[in-house]
């Protein structure tokens, strides 16, 4: 049993000068290749898929400091297209490989999945932004930090959705998970990986609000700050259904330390208001940790 990948991308990056100098864009032609046998964490168990898109990236950076910033903002707008397959390939995918065909023959199953998903078809889009604002003068203090990110992974034919590049949602994003090399990780505090795209319901169109007040402790090489958040998100399987401000909450405190050798690493104590997708159960007390950077 194996998953094996492959891929590669070309990309040009430009630094704009209107609407001023921080504007950034961006884009890269990629091409991924997944290969799966006999591998039962996945919606499809056998055979190559194919994944070509082009990405477009508008990015904008003004923050006056890379590990503790006190002003400025960030924001990026992303669009990853690939090429509308199903369109020409004349192929009647509301027929292929069904939940009839499953319950009938299973190997036939199987290899209508992989005629289906040979070359994976999505259009994604991404939008986020944070803004830093210190609430009081000098070097040290506090700063309120606020988020929103919103993500949609459609589909040129219903019939023919990406099992690819959906969004795991819930938790550190730090903790592993059998299909993580297919999805992309969004930390939503307070709750347990994954919790709101379990394995039966990717993620496709999430969103996630952040209001975090900081304080540092220490500045320099070494930096350390302490945090207190109120965060709050969800996910959704089906993008007709994509409602954000159906919102689930959290709170908690935290700490961050950067050492030059090390990197970023923190941890949080959150608690979860709401009732998460895969235990039915509210989030309730959940420790995090970060490594690295923070989902």
């Amino acid at each position: 049993k194996y998953v094996k990948l492959f891929g590669f991308s070309v990309g040009w990056g430009k630094r704009l000068r209107w609407p001023d100098d921080y504007f950034q864009l961006s884009m890269a032609l990629s091409y991924q290749r997944y290969m799966l046998r006999d591998w039962q964490y996945f919606i499809i168990t056998n055979g190559n898929c194919n994944n070509i898109n082009l990405g477009i990236t508008l990015s904008r950076t003004s923050t006056d400091n890379q590990y503790f910033p006190r002003r400025g903002s960030e924001f990026m707008a992303s669009a990853t297209l690939t090429p509308p397959w199903s369109l020409w390939d004349g192929k009647d995918y509301a027929n292929l490989a069904t939940s009839a065909t499953y319950s009938t023959d299973q190997d036939r199953y199987r290899q209508e999945q992989q005629e289906k998903y040979k070359w994976i078809e999505y259009h994604k889009w991404k939008f986020k932004m944070r803004t830093f604002t210190a609430l009081t003068g000098g070097q040290k203090c506090f700063v309120l930090m606020s988020r929103v990110e919103f993500g949609l992974l459609g589909a040129y034919n219903k019939n023919k959705k990406s099992p690819f590049e959906t969004f795991y949602v819930g938790g550190d994003g730090m903790s592993g998970y059998s299909t993580g090399y297919a999805q992309e990780t969004i930390g939503l505090r307070g709750y347990e990986n994954g919790s709101f795209t379990p394995y039966s319901a990717p993620g496709y169109a999430y969103d996630r609000f952040t209001l975090e007040l900081r304080y540092p402790f220490m500045l320099g090489n070494t930096t350390i700050y302490g945090l207190t958040f109120l965060e709050g998100g969800n996910a959704w399987s089906d993008t007709n259904k994509f409602n954000p401000f159906d919102m689930k909450r959290s709170a908690g405190v935290g700490v961050r330390i950067f050492l030059p050798m090390v990197g970023l690493m923190g941890i949080d104590w959150a608690y979860g208001f709401d009732k998460a997708l895969s235990t039915g159960t509210k989030g309730g007390s959940q420790f995090h940790f970060i490594l690295g950077q923070e989902f």
